[in-house]
């Protein structure tokens, strides 16, 4: 056997015949790997034209590229193609207002006191309604920006309460099958742009200083509404208490809002992120609990930012009879604010009739050398400024960044640009290094590439892409504000969340980019009404909560706050995205998997989905 020879038939080839034959493997080799190239060059290019798309996206027009067959890729062998679609059942009825981390009938076992009953209180994880919420018969789809600011449907929100509590107050009107917003409150029955304009006669609004403002118990968000006008962003909320709907209201009307309450923990946005506070007869204790809520105030003003109040204790010289309190319970209260007011440092800078505006210092230089003399409150020193999420209130004063000269006039912290350059320039907290790994170039570079993403986006959602066809818009991981600082010229507003898991807290980043947004953890029920938004975007947000709760719950949530014909767009890997889409085939969602906008050879992929429309039967039935 050691002496045997397989035969070869290239042992009987001349030397020539054997290099002619190894030309011709390189050569077909090469046509190959030519050819295999140009292929994969033409499918990453996701040459798809608009015209092939002029469908709607509930739809989902028949294009090869880049909607692909996923299944057979991403399954294992023993999943198929006809394994069943669990459905997720509808709940009833009553539960079409339901907000699980306000629930009424929950906060009646928590304290009275403060109001920490009205405070987020969410159900454990074996209360956890898995079942979606119905609209209620009759939804329709809301009206258009701008004629949403003063008409909403009765249907979508049936209650009747507040056009006979603030009858008098021009809040609301019934007529018909809708309501009208008139645009007054009570602290401005002649309409809240006549009282803005009031307001800019002691600061100014007009020249950009000015663009985000918080608004303390905001009634139907008229303040918020009509400063959209002046290009200002108000965040609005208020408690779900007996001004029943106020907030829903508001997210009807297309203006953004959230449900909340001054108590005994922090407002869930971070330090520095609002140029005005607004309070018009919000009712909130401010001289109470050594200043505790001016101190909350204060926390959230940015450097040389306005509180305005208006209504009681305000001018009570003339208004105290109407009020129906005592001068000497009306001029105490007001005595109480102005010490408060003082001890944080502020300026009083104007009081005429029934407004009084102060103004925050640029930094604290004299302000610590007065807490000798002040005392209380004294400067905080172990919680971090931007911890929002449950955090305690403290009665201690938010130092602000140090700064470096001992000019009155410096902004600590860094000084903002003016709207809109405000949204491009990079931000204070990104240029000063103070978020760690996030560079100058990174922001330049996010900026672009959400340029790119949301232009994509609309070329396969065209109801993103109609002008006026989505107002409330929510991204589940805004990161630093890309999304939506790529719709700025949109008729559209953004909620922006942080989730509390996020690796860095950035949400003081969107704050100085002129957007607005709040802290939050999916695993937990978000605190707004159902049906607030048009539209929502999550980014990595599943791979993030993969084992932190379940994809259920948090689809579920998603569903809530949607509103029926409304659109989500995920983006994740495609391993997660083909798992939520199992679910979200049981809840009456449309959808389809689309590659990434670089192309297929990308693991992360992108999930397209319409919610449905459907309601609560009629009563009748």
């Amino acid at each position: 056997m050691a002496n045997y020879r397989w035969p070869s038939k290239l042992s009987k080839l001349s030397p020539r015949a054997k290099q002619t034959n190894l030309y011709g493997v390189i050569i077909v080799t090469v046509l190959c790997a030519a050819s295999y190239s140009v292929g994969i060059w033409k499918n990453s290019r996701g040459g798809i034209s608009r015209a092939s798309l002029n469908s709607l996206p509930c739809t989902f027009p028949n294009i090869t590229s880049p909607i692909l067959p996923f299944a057979p890729r991403h399954t294992s062998p023993s999943e198929t193609t006809t394994a069943r679609v669990v459905q997720i059942p509808s709940c009833g009825v009553e539960f079409s207002e339901y907000t699980p981390c306000e629930s009424v009938s929950r906060s009646l076992s928590f304290p009275r006191d403060r109001l920490i009953y009205r405070e987020r209180h969410c159900p454990s994880k074996d209360e956890i309604l898995r079942c979606r919420i119905p609209a209620p018969y009759g939804y329709s789809v809301p009206f258009r920006w701008p004629e949403s600011r003063d008409v909403a449907w009765f249907a979508n929100v049936p209650h009747t309460e507040l056009t006979v509590e603030k009858k008098n107050q021009n809040w609301v009107r019934y007529e018909k099958d809708r309501f009208l917003f008139p645009g007054g409150g009570t602290m401005f029955p002649r309409g809240a742009d006549a009282y803005i304009g009031e307001i800019g006669r002691l600061i100014n609004l007009k020249d950009g200083s000015v663009r985000t403002a918080i608004d303390t118990g905001c009634g139907v968000a008229s303040f918020g509404a009509y400063l959209m006008s002046r290009n200002i962003v108000t965040m609005s909320f208020a408690p779900r208490d007996t001004h029943e709907a106020q907030v829903q209201f508001a997210l009807e009307r297309g203006v953004p809002a959230i449900l909340g309450v001054l108590a005994s923990i922090r407002l869930p946005f971070p330090a520095r992120a609002f140029d005005i506070a607004h309070c018009s007869r919000c009712l909130i204790p401010w001289g109470q609990y050594n200043g505790t809520y001016l101190i909350e105030v204060d926390r959230v003003l940015r450097p040389g930012g306005y509180w305005i109040l208006s209504g009681p204790p305000i001018n009570w010289q003339r208004q105290w009879r109407g009020w129906e309190r005592t001068k000497d319970d009306l001029n105490s209260e007001q005595s109480q604010i102005e010490r408060v007011a003082r001890s944080l440092c502020w300026k009083k800078l104007a009081q005429r009739e029934d407004l009084a505006v102060w103004q925050k210092p640029t930094n604290h230089i004299h302000c610590k050398r007065n807490r000798i003399a002040l005392r209380r409150p004294p400067f905080c020193h172990r919680t971090q400024p931007d911890h929002a999420w449950y955090t305690k209130l403290e009665q201690c004063l938010t130092p602000l960044p140090e700064v470096t000269g001992t000019e009155i006039k410096e902004v600590a912290g860094g000084k903002l640009a003016r709207w809109p350059e405000r949204l491009n320039a990079v931000p204070p907290r990104i240029k000063s290094g103070s978020l760690q790994g996030i560079t100058v170039d990174d922001f330049v570079s996010n900026t672009e590439t959400w340029q790119t993403r949301v232009s994509y986006y609309k070329i396969f959602d065209q109801q993103l892409a109609e002008t006026g066809r989505y107002r409330n818009l929510l991204d589940m991981n805004a990161y630093l504000g890309g999304f939506a600082s790529a719709l700025v010229d949109d008729p559209v507003w953004v909620m922006n969340v942080v989730p509390v898991e996020a690796s860095v807290n950035t949400l003081g980043v969107i704050y100085e980019r002129g957007l607005i947004g709040t802290y939050q953890n999916w695993c937990e029920a978000m605190s707004t009404y159902p049906r607030t938004y048009d539209f929502i975007h999550a980014d990595s947000v599943f791979s993030l909560y993969k084992h932190r709760c379940d994809m259920e719950d948090i689809l579920l949530e998603m569903d809530r706050i949607l509103r029926p014909k409304g659109s989500v767009i995920i983006r994740d890997d495609i391993d997660v995205l083909t798992k939520v889409k199992k679910v979200t085939d049981g809840m009456q969602w449309e959808g389809r998997i689309g590659d990434h906008e670089k192309g297929p050879l990308e693991r992360e992929k992108i999930l397209f989905l319409v919610k449905e429309y459907w309601t609560a039967p009629a009563p009748d039935q």
